[in-house]
């Protein structure tokens, strides 16, 4: 496939996470990124169902905000014949995509609001859980947009707002005008996205509540995901176990069976 640069299309709303550092930190998470992405494969299994429904036969595939690969594979698995690629910000992630893989798919490190690649070269663009932690997700769509073939068709996953609201108000109560939790966009705010970039775009919601042995547990996941609050607000110190421990007695509906966290999914379908 030819590949050209191309300028950053105009800027949408900031989330306040420097790329430098989700890159760095879910480098890190590479090799206990699988053992923990519970909900990414949910999220993931839901598009590739969907796209099963729509009976889709693509040649040309892009896998955008890749991860450690789990669902290039998959893709390639559904689409044998494609050529696939899978573009990720973060270099350890795209290693250790590369090792696990077969030869046959394309890998590059690639920033989402910048993707180097000619118009009109996909007939599929799938992406599971990254368009969040994207500055300007409106320039993600438009390069989407740009990159789909006539006929070609995106699927978009992402977290939105209410995602963790138990934790977020566990921390309210043990840590007081202290973010220690992700924002995410409400679901109007996807809508207006789409409608400026993506038109006639569908947005599917739901809540997914996954059970947890504690709310270490949670974090201890999170963590393992590279997922943690990546916000500027962020203590520049390490929690004292004190915090931690009081977060853990606010944390609404903790029993002796444990607790449970709420993900408010948002699933974005459209065809060029």
């Amino acid at each position: 496939m030819g590949v050209i640069r191309t300028p950053p299309e105009s800027p949408g709303q900031p989330v306040p996470a420097a790329k430098s550092d989700i890159a760095r930190e879910f480098g890190k998470a590479s090799d206990t990124y699988d053992q923990a992405s519970r909900l990414q494969r949910l999220m993931g299994e839901a598009m590739l169902a969907r796209l099963a429904q729509q009976n889709v036969a693509p040649r040309t595939i892009l896998d955008l905000g890749c991860g450690t690969g789990w669902f290039t594979r998959e893709l390639q698995k559904r689409f044998p014949e494609a050529q696939i690629i899978g573009v990720d910000l973060s270099p350890g992630m795209i290693e250790k995509a590369r090792s696990s893989s077969p030869e046959s798919i394309e890998w590059l490190t690639a920033d989402a609001e910048s993707l180097p690649f000619t118009s009109d070269t996909f007939d599929l663009i799938f992406s599971n859980l990254m368009i969040q932690w994207c500055q300007h997700p409106g320039t993600v769509l438009a390069h989407c947009r740009r990159l789909l073939k006539p006929d070609g068709r995106l699927a978009v996953s992402t977290l939105l707002d209410g995602t963790l609201r138990e934790l977020k108000q566990a921390w309210s109560v043990a840590d007081p005008g202290q973010s220690h939790v992700n924002q995410f966009e409400k679901p109007e705010c996807w809508q207006r996205l789409a409608g400026d970039n993506l038109p006639g775009a569908e947005l599917v919601t739901e809540t997914i509540r996954l059970p947890y042995d504690s709310p270490m547990a949670l974090n201890r996941e999170l963590k393992l995901l590279g997922a943690g609050f990546k916000g500027e607000g962020r203590r520049k110190l390490v929690t004292s176990p004190g915090r931690y421990k009081a977060m853990c007695g606010a944390y609404p509906g903790l029993d002796k069976h444990g607790c449970v966290a709420s993900y408010v999914a948002g699933w974005m379908y459209w065809r060029i």
